[in-house]
């Protein structure tokens, strides 16, 4: 089989690497505006990685 041929088979896939990404620059930045950086960064990184999770269950 070639490439295209398989490519036609499979379904698009989408990623949530960005949530998590965003998550944690984004947890990062509300906590340092209320003096918890580390804080905010471990709760985006959490939220980010539940959406992660949450688009890759309903996606499979």
């Amino acid at each position: 089989m070639t490439n295209e041929q398989e490519s036609g088979n499979r379904s698009n896939k989408s990623a949530g690497g960005f949530f998590l990404a965003a998550g944690c620059i984004a947890g990062a930045i509300v906590g340092g505006l209320l003096g918890q950086p580390s804080i905010g960064f471990l709760g985006g990184l959490v939220a980010g990685a539940l959406v992660a999770v949450a688009i890759w269950f309903f996606d499979r």
